[in-house]
C-alpha cells in the first residue's frame, strides 16, 4: 500500500469513528499535553519506522554497509527485515508480550503518523501481526506526517521511547546513538536530557563514550557498523573516563612526566582488549583509579606492558581477514573476525598474550604495591626461581639466561647496599663451586678473569685496612 492510499484509508477511520472513538490519552505534543483520540487502525496500513530507537543500531549498521542495503520499509522485503530485528532485540520481553497480547490483546496504546508511520508501538505492531488474531492496532493518530514536522515527532519518539519504564527493554548501545543523532539535529544537551529522561551531565557522558566508540570502529574500518559495539559498553565508559582524565598531560593518576602519546598508546591497546571483550578488573587495571592501582601509574610498568603488547601485535596483524561489506550477514561475519583475531593471540596451549601481559604486569604492580614488605617480595621471589625446572631445554634458552642475569645484578646489588660481607660470603661460595671443563671456555679468557679478581681482592684488602 503506498502513501497516499494509507492517508486514505486511516481518514477515512478517523471520520468513521470521530464521534465515538475507541478511547483519549494525553499525549505530550508540542511542549503540552494533549487529550487526543484512540482509533483502530488497520494493520495493513501502518509502515514500521527503520529508526526506531529500539533498532537504530542494526538497521543503521545495515544501511551503512554501503550501496544496495537501503531499507526500504514500506516493502514486503523491508517490513520482513525490521521484524526479524525488532523480534530479536529483546527475545524475552517479546515472549512475554507476545503471551499477554494472545490472552488479552494489545494494552498499551501506540502512536503513529496521519500516513501510518509507527512513532510509537513498533513492537507491539510485530507482535500483533505475529498472533494473527488481530487485524488492527489501537493507536493515536497525529494529524502530521514524518516529513511535516520531523524534529516534534523525533521529541515525542524520544520522550516516550527512552522514559524510564521502556529504556530497559533497550540494547545499551541504542542510547549512545540516539543521543549522538539528536546532537547532529542542532538539539542542545538540555533538551536532549529533558526528551531522554536524563540529566544534562549524562548526556554529555554518553556524546563522549559514543565518540569513543565511533572511533574504535573507525579504528577497525567498521565505521558505522554499531553491531559490533555490543557487549563492550562498559568498557568503553572506562576508556573514555581515562582519555578524559589523561589527555592534556596533567593528570595526577597518571606516572610522572607522561605524554599524550602515553594515551595514545594507552587507547590502542584498550582497542584490542575491547575487540576481545576483556571484562572487569582485568581490564580496569591498565588505567582505573588511583595512580598506584594500575599499570598506566607506573612508567616502568607502562612501558613494559606496551613494549610486550605491541611486540606480539606487530607478528600478528598482517594475518589480518579482509573485510567483505557485501556479505549478507555482516554482523555474523565482523564477530568471525573478531573471534579470528582473539585466535591469533593465542599460543600452543591456547592463552592469549593479551591474559598473559595482564599477568605479567599484574605481578610487577602487586611488587610495586608490596615496596615496604621485603620479605613477603623475596619469599615470592625465591618461590618462583625454585618452580623452574632447569632441566627443560627452555631454561637455556638466552632471553630466560639474561633474565636469571638481571635478577642475580638486583639481588648483588641488594647485598653490596646492605651487607658487603654477606656478598663477599656469596661470593667465595660460588667462586668455590666453579668447576672447569675444557669445552666450556678457553683456557686464556679464564687465566685472564681469574688475574682480574685477584687484583679485585687486593684493591679490596687494603680498602678494609684502611677503615
Amino acid at each position: 500500500m503506498n502513501k497516499e492510499t494509507r492517508i486514505q484509508k486511516i481518514a477515512q477511520v478517523i471520520e468513521r469513528d470521530k464521534e465515538k472513538p475507541y478511547g483519549r490519552v494525553d499525549i505530550p505534543w508540542k511542549d503540552k499535553l494533549e487529550p487526543m483520540p484512540v482509533y483502530q487502525i488497520p494493520l495493513d496500513c501502518l509502515v514500521y519506522n527503520k529508526y526506531n530507537g529500539r533498532i537504530l543500531s542494526r538497521t543503521k549498521s545495515l544501511e551503512n554497509q554501503g550501496q544496495g542495503h537501503a531499507i526500504n520499509a514500506e516493502s514486503d522485503e523491508g517490513r520482513q527485515l525490521i521484524e526479524k530485528l525488532l523480534l530479536d532485540s529483546n527475545p524475552t520481553r517479546n515472549k512475554q508480550t507476545f503471551e499477554s497480547i494472545e490472552k488479552i490483546g494489545q494494552e498499551k496504546v501506540g502512536i503513529i503518523t496521519r500516513d501510518g508511520i509507527i512513532i510509537d508501538g513498533n513492537r507491539r505492531a510485530m507482535l500483533l501481526r505475529r498472533a494473527e488474531k488481530f487485524d488492527y492496532f489501537k493507536t493515536v493518530v497525529l494529524d502530521v506526517t514524518l516529513e511535516e514536522n520531523p524534529l516534534e515527532i523525533e521529541k515525542l519518539e524520544t520522550t516516550y521511547q527512552m522514559g524510564e519504564d521502556e529504556k530497559l527493554g533497550y540494547n545499551a548501545i541504542e542510547k549512545y546513538l540516539k543521543a549522538k543523532g539528536l546532537n547532529q539535529r542542532g538539539i542542545t544537551d538540555d533538551e536532549i536530557a529533558n526528551w531522554m529522561g536524563e540529566s544534562s551531565e549524562t548526556i554529555k557522558e554518553y556524546l563522549a563514550v559514543m565518540k569513543t566508540m565511533d572511533d574504535y570502529l573507525d579504528y577497525l574500518e567498521y565505521n558505522g557498523i554499531y553491531t559490533q559495539l555490543d557487549g563492550r559498553e562498559d568498557l568503553f565508559i572506562n576508556l573514555t573516563k581515562w582519555l578524559s582524565n589523561f589527555y592534556g598531560e596533567n593528570s595526577s593518576k597518571a606516572f610522572d612526566g607522561y605524554r599524550n602519546d602515553d594515551v595514545d598508546d594507552l587507547k590502542l591497546i584498550s582497542y584490542d582488549y575491547i575487540r576481545a571483550k576483556y571484562e572487569g578488573k582485568e581490564f580496569r587495571i591498565i588505567a582505573a583509579g588511583l595512580r598506584e592501582s594500575h599499570f598506566f601509574g607506573d612508567k616502568i610498568i607502562w612501558k613494559d606492558f606496551c613494549k610486550f603488547h605491541f611486540g606480539h601485535k606487530d607478528k600478528i596483524k598482517d594475518a589480518e581477514d579482509k573485510i567483505d561489506f557485501r556479505s549478507e550477514d555482516l554482523e555474523s561475519h565482523l564477530n568471525s573476525r573478531d573471534q579470528k583475531f582473539l585466535k591469533r593471540t593465542q599460543n600452543e596451549q591456547g592463552k592469549s598474550f593479551l591474559d598473559e601481559n595482564i599477568d605479567i604486569h599484574k605481578q610487577q604492580l602487586r611488587y610495586k604495591q608490596s615496596a615496604n614488605e621485603p620479605l613477603k617480595l623475596v619469599n615470592d621471589a625465591e618461590g618462583a626461581l625454585g618452580a623452574i625446572d632447569y632441566r627443560h631445554k627452555a631454561s637455556s634458552a638466552p632471553e630466560v639466561l639474561n633474565r636469571i642475569q638481571d635478577i642475580n645484578s638486583k639481588t648483588l646489588e641488594i647485598l653490596k647496599e646492605k651487607s658487603p660481607e654477606r656478598l663477599l660470603s656469596q661470593v667465595i661460595h660460588m667462586l668455590g663451586s666453579i668447576k672447569f671443563n675444557k669445552e666450556l671456555e678457553s683456557k686464556e679468557e679464564l687465566l685472564t678473569k681469574i688475574k682480574e679478581i685477584e687484583k679485585i681482592a687486593y684493591h679490596m684488602e687494603k680498602d678494609v685496612k684502611k677503615l
